[in-house]
């Protein structure tokens, strides 16, 4: 049986000041495959959608995972919330279903770890997912930027909060179901 896929991709993207990490899974513990897109002169959005198109284009997945990037939720840059918005309209024209997450929401799935800061959690990550774990950035010091390859962590953490989401939305139906069917 060829090109048959038991799970549906899901791609998580995490855009930064210089471009987007991203990863594609096709299950809780299956990546798929990840990488970064460094975006350094010109119009960087422009830059990020041409590289996200391909990415959709290569992987057709179910559902893309983001940070929350809008002022009310987060404070991302204007420019991250602008390819934020492009993205989501480019997954909208695919039928792709968008999943947003705030940092909140993520610190708290992987609070049960320990994991709080954005280093905790990529190491959390990678103990998750070994064939990440030689991509761990070393933690940075206050004056440094965080190194890019945190952002394909910040993405991989976001898939996996959206499939501890699911896996307890599915966990809150069955119960009401079992709950409801008690009542009869």
């Amino acid at each position: 049986m060829t090109g048959h896929r038991r799970f549906g991709f899901v791609l998580g993207i995490h855009p930064t000041s210089r471009g987007l990490g991203w990863i594609v899974f096709e299950g809780p513990f299956s990546p798929h495959d990840w990488g970064n897109a460094l975006a350094r002169r010109g119009d960087k959005n422009a830059k990020c959608i041409v590289h996200v198109e391909k990415l959709l284009a290569r992987f057709e997945p179910d559902t893309i995972v983001f940070e929350a990037f809008e002022k009310r939720r987060s404070a991302r840059a204007d420019r991250i919330a602008l390819l934020g918005r492009a993205i989501t309209a480019l997954a909208a024209d695919r039928g792709i279903e968008v999943a947003i997450f705030t940092r909140g929401e993520v610190k708290a799935c992987f609070a049960s770890v320990g994991a709080v800061s954005r280093q905790q959690i990529a190491e959390a990550v990678s103990r998750h997912l070994p064939a990440l774990a030689h991509r761990v950035p070393k933690p940075r010091r206050p004056w440094e930027s965080d190194h890019p390859r945190m952002a394909l962590f910040s993405a991989a953490a976001l898939v996996l909060t959206q499939y501890q989401y699911q896996a307890s939305q599915f966990l809150d139906d069955l119960h009401k179901n079992s709950t409801d069917k008690g009542e009869d």
